[in-house]
């Protein structure tokens, strides 16, 4: 019986982690092209108009308080579950991906809104939920964003510039 000895230690062993990372990379990227190119769907809403339904997911991950690594999926699109019958439909409007960020003297929410301007942003702050409402010819967009914490709208200032919407709290 021949025994085969695997020594994971040294220059070898990190060569050999390299590598299967590389191969995971490359099964990765093909997944993710497959994933992006089904990620738009296109349906009729019940008034017979045409829009095309858009689905995906990001993962955080980072420190959290505790100081453990806790990742954390957020799904965004226009595609959502009836509760009632389980069954998946296409909304008019899309729940944009954003990102909260927690700076020493402020909060920053960062959200992508393709093809909206300034002028086309709604905000309201009722305490720690930002309600972002946003609308352009057929591109529309709502989500409300859990805050770390209460914010006066006083203390609100926004800017938005090629779809990129940046909130700033304190």
């Amino acid at each position: 019986m021949t025994e085969k000895k695997t020594d994971s230690g040294g220059i070898e062993g990190i060569l050999r982690g390299l590598g299967d990372l590389v191969e995971k990379l490359g099964d990765l990227a093909e997944t993710g092209e497959q994933l992006k190119r089904e990620g738009v769907i296109e349906s009729k809403t019940s008034g017979g108009r045409e829009v095309k339904g858009v689905y995906g997911f990001t993962v955080k991950v980072g420190l959290g308080e505790d100081g453990e690594s806790t990742p954390k999926v957020e799904p965004f699109g226009n595609i959502r579950r009836d509760e009632e019958t389980g069954a998946s439909t296409v909304q008019e409007v899309t729940e944009p991906m954003v990102d909260v960020f927690e700076e020493d003297a402020h909060v920053q929410v960062v959200a992508e809104l393709p093809g909206i301007a300034d002028e086309d942003v709604q905000l309201q702050l009722h305490g720690d939920v930002l309600d972002i409402q946003a609308a352009r010819g057929d591109k529309k967009y709502r989500k409300e964003v859990l805050l770390p914490r209460s914010f006066a709208a006083e203390g609100m200032t926004y800017s938005c510039r090629n779809g990129i919407l940046e909130v700033k709290l304190v």
